[in-house]
């Protein structure tokens, strides 16, 4: 497979600026693989395709306000400072995205809230627009994360050409979000309520939770026309005991195995035996991907529709197959359904 395999013409309206009015009431596509069927349904119809015993694999990432507006020293200059990984606690250094990049150079101070009681300085230009800051903050190490947070904003993907609303805050995120360390939500989960979810484990469905913490290299754009040239950033992944007990108990059983999100398939993909079993996992995963992909692990998947050339439309064309990907993509943009983070939702049995 090639990168111009995966070039198709997404109209700009259907990039989702704003989510469903209610998590589990936007747009679900079904797509059979057996039957290469497709079928139009709501989200929260997703519960007729389970039965007793099967297992969601979520992904329980939590989304940090990782954007931080900052003015440089002497010019006052609006900076945006983007945090993507904390290297060092104790010294507080980040790894962080600025933007505009040609005016942050080493040395440089950047002010951060009205009273300027933030304060970090450019240590380390390490990419074209990747910098390392160290934050200078007189509290603890607590005082300094809730600063953190108190001066951050939620970090909604670019494309959404709207201001940041509270509501935001609460919707980009999973109501089962609990490990904070993501700059993205990993958004095929943004679909489930806390009724859908407790109306699945009713019927007898499993949950295994899985922690990928999702970084901007998720959303890095593939530039070489060989995809295994390709290299993807690295994640965080933990993979407990608890988790691996809950899918290949599941998997001795002949269930479905659903894995909630790209990031959530990454996750599994990243830690298998030679048995093909769940092994558990904790450090970093850069694990791409792409047709042809042998999956070991999920039996089906729920994902948001993706982006022309982007590495999540190449991991749902392997699972999906190739031709039947294309086809229902071609079929959504037909029938208008909603692109991208707060977009709608298909299952692909």
């Amino acid at each position: 497979m090639k990168l111009s395999h995966f070039q198709f013409d997404l109209p700009k309206e259907l990039l989702a600026e704003y989510p469903a009015e209610n998590r589990d009431e936007a747009r679900l596509m079904v797509i059979d693989r057996k039957k290469q069927t497709i079928e139009h349904k709501m989200f929260k119809d997703v519960i007729d395709y389970f039965d007793e015993g099967d297992v969601l694999i979520l992904n329980n990432t939590k989304v940090f306000p990782a954007r931080l507006y900052g003015n440089k020293e002497k010019t006052g200059a609006r900076i945006e400072v983007f945090l993507l990984r904390e290297l060092n606690s104790e010294q507080r250094l980040w790894d962080v995205l600025v933007d505009p990049a040609r005016k942050i150079r080493i040395g440089n101070k950047l002010y951060f809230g009205d009273d300027d009681s933030l304060v970090a300085e450019v240590i380390d230009n390490t990419t074209s627009r990747g910098r390392t800051l160290r934050f200078l903050y007189d509290g603890s190490y607590e005082e300094f994360r809730n600063k953190l947070t108190e001066l951050g904003e939620t970090p909604i993907p670019k494309y959404i050409s709207r201001d940041v609303t509270p509501e935001d805050a609460e919707r980009y995120q999973t109501i089962y979000a609990k490990e904070e360390g993501s700059v993205a939500a990993p958004t095929a989960g943004l679909h489930f309520s806390k009724h859908l979810l407790k109306k699945l484990e009713i019927k007898g469905i499993k949950f295994a939770e899985v922690t990928l913490h999702v970084g901007l290299g998720t959303f890095n754009p593939v530039e070489v026309e060989d995809l295994s040239k390709h290299k993807m950033d690295s994640e965080e992944l933990k993979i407990s005991q608890e988790a691996c007990d809950i899918v290949n108990g599941a998997k001795a059983k002949k269930k479905r195995i659903c894995t909630v999100g790209t990031t959530s398939m990454r996750a599994v993909e990243s830690s298998v035996s030679s048995q093909n079993t769940l092994n558990p996992f904790d450090g970093w995963t850069n694990k791409f991907v792409f047709p042809p992909h042998d999956f070991a692990i999920p039996t089906c998947m729920i994902t948001n529709f993706h982006t022309p050339k982007s590495t999540l439309l190449m991991m749902v064309s392997a699972f999906c197959g190739h031709d039947l990907m294309k086809k229902a993509y071609a079929e959504a943009i037909e029938e208008k359904y909603k692109f991208y983070s707060y977009g709608d939702a298909m299952l692909i049995i």
